[in-house]
């Protein structure tokens, strides 16, 4: 190979004669290199932990030993062991958690400073250096540099991808422990904490949506304002339900202040976009408490009728929620309160029913349930007799005035 450069010539041969008195110092010119990566991203370095400096250092001798068994016509260039080696340090670093950015930064690096090593050599000479042997020894090294990175950056992010399905995976697994009640137990918590990357004694919500043949529930908005309120939310599907785990982001993961978890904040940011139906459960306890938060939020989201949209947290459900956890209670509430109501003529059934409903939101006052019904005074308190003489409870007793409000919640459970 030959390249006309402007008053000489250089040759193929002549690079590779060139870098021939550079294959004694590779180690040297490798060892300066580490040291110039080291400390120009220390912070990053410093961060990943000791163990990649040292491997950053015998990785470099590795590359500038192959790199000039290949500028020097030792090993052909693009050949398979070299190209192994570029790959196995892209997965590695991949592993290790260096950004790739950094990966690409160091090989510029890299070949920068082993073509002014060569530079330097050949200066040592006259003092001037041969100009064309320089200029397309620097043209060989840029364009092995390109292959190089292709090679790399196309083995980084095949291990990246790898490396999200392992960790969305074990994060699903946990997250299935965590609803199975394997939070309880406390040789867990190290589990929980690395695969989540949460304190596993920390409160955390639960938010469970029923979608209701729905593809999209709308949740993603919420995702970004809890992310602005220093909350993370981690997300699986089981059994059909879609399900998430709320916790305060790790220090330093956001610049948002952690907002306190409380379950009115989290329906305040949830239920406005969403369009599903979801329940809100909060654990003070920890992912110890995490499958009963699951159930609660699961019967809260029943609770709210088919076709509804927004987020209600268990808090604000109570009753209904307890008459979704003991389906047997239901009919028997009915059967033993409305039973004789709702045995009437369906419009004078009707009638009654909308009398008792406007009466309990009334705290049983028959002028407001009246101004409500648009009818007389009176014609309530002749309603109200004719329910209580019908079911023989009276709204004047607090335990018959909570049956009766129960019974109303199962009849439009």
């Amino acid at each position: 190979m030959r390249v006309d450069v402007g008053p000489g010539r250089a040759t193929l041969e002549d690079v590779q004669r060139a870098w021939l008195p550079l294959v004694e110092q590779s180690d040297q010119i490798a060892d300066s290199i580490t040291l110039t990566l080291l400390e120009r991203d220390a912070a990053v370095y410093d961060q990943v932990g000791p163990d990649l400096r040292a491997d950053v250092r015998e990785s470099t001798r590795v590359h500038i030993r192959r790199g000039l068994e290949v500028l020097t016509g030792r090993r052909p260039a693009g050949g398979s062991s070299a190209a192994q080696v570029w790959r196995e340090t892209g997965r590695r670093r991949a592993q290790q958690g260096v950004p790739l950015e950094l990966v690409l930064n160091a090989y510029t690096v890299g070949a920068r400073m082993l073509w002014e090593a060569l530079v330097a050599h050949s200066q040592r000479k006259d003092g001037r250096g041969d100009e064309p042997v320089l200029l397309l020894a620097a043209r060989i090294v840029w364009s092995n540099l390109d292959v190089q990175t292709a090679v790399l950056i196309s083995a980084y992010r095949r291990e990246s991808a790898r490396l999200t399905r392992v960790d969305l995976q074990r994060q699903q697994s946990v997250l299935d422990a965590l609803v199975e009640g394997r939070g309880a137990d406390p040789e867990y918590a190290a589990e929980v904490r690395d695969a989540l990357g949460i304190d596993p004694d920390a409160p955390v919500g639960c938010l469970v949506a029923l979608l209701d043949g729905e593809v999209d529930a709308g949740l993603e908005p919420s995702e970004d304002r809890l992310e602005r309120l220093g909350l993370t939310v981690r997300w699986h599907v089981r059994g059909g339900t879609y399900f998430g785990l709320v916790a305060a982001s790790s220090p330093g993961a956001t610049g948002a202040t952690v907002s306190p978890l409380a379950e009115d904040l989290l329906v305040d940011v949830v239920g406005p976009q969403v369009r599903a139906r979801v329940g809100v459960c909060v654990a003070p306890d920890g992912v110890a408490g995490f499958a009963a938060a699951y159930q609660l939020a699961t019967r809260a989201a029943e609770t709210m009728g088919r076709g509804t949209t927004g987020a209600v947290a268990v808090s604000q459900r109570l009753p209904e929620v307890l008459l979704a956890g003991s389906p047997q209670v239901a009919p028997l509430l009915l059967r033993e309160t409305l039973g004789p109501l709702l045995a009437q003529p369906e419009a004078q059934s009707r009638t009654l029913l909308d009398t008792l409903a406007a009466l309990l939101r009334h705290d049983g006052s028959p002028t407001h349930a009246a101004e409500e019904l648009y009818c007389h005074r009176n014609t309530v308190i002749y309603r109200l007799k004719q329910i209580e003489e019908l079911t023989g409870r009276s709204l004047a007793s607090p335990r018959d005035k909570l049956l009766l409000e129960l019974a109303l919640m199962a009849r439009d459970r």
